[in-house]
């Protein structure tokens, strides 16, 4: 007899796993469901959580990313991708693209039935990601087209509605520029070796050649003819030509010589005496007075000054308005409406109650012993006990919030990509709201990076040698979706952004949190209230590739015990599906997503709880002694 308590999903889960393994050809290979977006890490693969309710959506999604990854792993070689991958950002996105195509597109030959579920998951995320609604072909991602397009071709199979349309929209360009060369792409597809130097073809033809660095394939001959080039260019055969040039006018005209040689050392001797003039200048300087020096450059990081960055010329700190047209932002802002729609109640029932909480705590405190108001009750016995004492009386005292600002820090990694940023999204919308009408002020901030895996920073480190330990090594984003002093009725449009395709990367989360809280230090308020809601630890391929593995996440515990002990703002994190406990004292981690919404609700309410054992119990904090 089964348990009652078994999980109607665990069989589909189990079957799904083992199906996987012999798809991907790897009876080792460790499949786990969870929160996070799919993805492989080695013999590791991560699918899409699958609730008890078994709904369609989730089943097609599963599957399909069950197929595309196992494929991956069966066709695709990373050190030989690695060994032809592009050093420049696009020119990386095109390759990445057209390599996942050929994995899928090869599955599809042999294991026809992986073509369908794929289908229905590429259909399932062009929905998510508004490509049905595209129209211009500057607003559809070229890599993701080129993608489309690679497996539309090998498979002569029809993209699914919104991933056609943002293929259609770029396929005059890429079949004007790259026609002659996607003839080719039958004879290579089977072999990767191959079909990357014909993916390295198409990038250059489509224009991005000067971001493919270094050919892999070139010969060590041109190599070392460039080493006898520059080894002739280091010899200098003119001056010793001006020497025998000056031998030989010697010989032919003494005279003329000996007049120039005159005209030389009176030269010399002018050179001589003003430079003693210089160095007497040096001499009488008087003693303990010593040359200005320019000062030394402040440190990257207040939290610890050891913390190097490789150049800061790229980063960002932009108003989300200026990511995107106003038209944009609101198609964005009634996607992410209507994607949250059955939400919507269950989050507003959490704010209102957190409103009825904080109002109810306005009128909470009392002034006492005054000689008018409202006569104090509790106080009566001793009047009764001594009839000459005076009578003692109450005042109501509103506890206004006007004086407080709280901070929301969004994660804007690619993790967060679907379900997670929505809902982060619609609850920073409702709690701004809900927190203006009780008088407290609210910022909506957000960080990622502006490339994948270091970006123009990366690009620059590479053209100046590589140099040892270059510290941060990407281009930062901090975008602002509402300033404290916005009304949230002017910027509800701006949490829309979050939805814009390609905006989420990667998270470098110690500088995100020490730029929020040098923008909170500025504010005069007299309480300051900083929530982080992130799901993972920081990331960033490119600097922890060059760096300790431990470098971000130092940085993050310094930054977190810095603002902590400076006490100028209260600082509390949510982590989804990650334990930030670990970094923060005052933290909750929550499993499922859907729980964020009661999780922002009961913290808040918690800060400005007046009982501090109730704060205590809320926050998780225990008490000292």
């Amino acid at each position: 007899m089964s348990n009652s308590s078994d999980n109607p999903a665990d069989p589909f889960k189990k079957a799904l796993a083992e199906a996987t393994k012999v798809m991907a050809d790897d009876p080792d290979l460790s499949v786990t469901y969870s929160l996070d977006p799919a993805g492989l890490s080695g013999d590791s693969m991560r699918l899409p959580q699958v609730s008890r309710r078994l709904t369609r959506d989730e089943v097609l999604q599963a599957r399909g990313a069950a197929d595309a990854l196992a494929l991956r792993h069966k066709y695709h070689d990373a050190s030989l991708h690695a060994r032809y991958s592009p050093d420049g950002e696009m020119a990386r996105d095109l390759y990445e693209a057209m390599e996942t195509a050929r994995c899928e597109a090869v599955g599809a030959r042999e294991m026809p039935g992986t073509a369908g579920n794929i289908d229905a998951k590429i259909a399932s995320d062009a929905r998510k990601r508004g490509y049905d609604q595209i129209t211009d072909a500057a607003d559809a991602p070229l890599p993701v087209a080129a993608g489309y397009m690679i497996r539309h071709l090998a498979t002569g199979r029809e993209m699914p509605e919104g991933a056609g349309n943002v293929m259609r929209l770029w396929q005059g360009f890429i079949e004007q520029e790259a026609g002659g060369t996607l003839d080719g792409l039958e004879e290579r597809l089977a072999d990767q070796a191959e079909f990357a130097r014909f993916a390295r073809q198409i990038i250059r033809d489509l224009g991005y050649g000067d971001q493919l660095g270094e050919d892999p394939d070139a010969p060590d001959d041109e190599q070392e003819d460039e080493a006898e080039e520059t080894a002739e260019e280091q010899e200098d055969p003119d001056s010793s030509g001006e020497e025998d040039d000056d031998t030989e006018d010697a010989e032919a005209d003494p005279e003329q010589t000996q007049d120039e040689q005159q005209d030389a050392a009176q030269a010399q001797v002018s050179m001589d005496d003003m430079a003693d003039d210089e160095m007497g200048d040096e001499t009488e300087m008087p003693e303990g007075e010593a040359p200005l020096e320019p000062p030394a450059p402040q440190p990257v990081s207040e939290a610890d000054p050891e913390y190097a960055v490789f150049s800061t010329e790229h980063d960002e700190e932009i108003r989300a308005d200026e990511l995107a047209e106003p038209v944009e932002l609101e198609r964005l802002r009634a996607y992410l409406d209507q994607q949250l729609e059955p939400l919507k109640g269950a989050v507003g029932r959490l704010a209102n109650k957190l409103q009825r909480r904080l109002q109810a705590q306005q009128n909470r405190a009392w002034e006492f012993d005054r000689e008018e108001g409202i006569l104090d009750a509790g106080r009566l016995a001793r009047v009764v006990a001594n009839p000459t004492t005076p009578l003692s009386f109450k005042v109501e005292k509103d506890t206004e919030f006007r004086d407080t600002v709280v901070t929301l820090l969004l994660d804007n990694s690619g993790s967060m990509r679907g379900r997670p940023i929505s809902i982060a999204a619609i609850c920073a919308d409702v709690l701004a709201r809900t927190l203006e009408r009780c008088d407290v002020k609210v910022e909506i901030l957000g960080f990622t990076t502006r490339a994948w895996k270091g970006g123009r920073s990366r690009e620059t480190w590479l053209g100046e040698g590589r140099p040892q330990m270059p510290g941060r090594l990407n281009d930062l984003r901090h975008i602002i979706y509402k300033s404290a002093d916005a009304p949230m009725r002017r910027t509800r449009d701006n949490l829309g952004l979050m939805m814009k395709e390609g905006l989420l990367k990667e998270n470098i989360d110690g500088e995100a949190l020490e730029w929020a809280h040098r923008r909170m230090a500025m504010r005069r308020e007299a309480r300051k209230i900083l929530m982080v809601i992130s799901d993972g630890a920081p990331v960033d391929d490119s600097t922890l590739s060059v760096n300790p593995a431990n470098y971000l996440e130092k940085h993050l515990r310094d930054v977190i015990a810095m603002v902590e002990r400076r006490r100028q703002v209260e600082l509390l994190a949510i982590g989804i599906g990650h334990d930030v406990t670990r970094y923060y004292d005052r933290a909750v981690t929550i499993t499922d997503v859907d729980q964020l919404a009661g999780a922002m609700t009961e913290q808040l309410a918690a800060l400005f709880d007046h009982d501090p054992r109730a704060r205590a119990r809320m926050m998780g904090i225990k008490k000292a002694g």
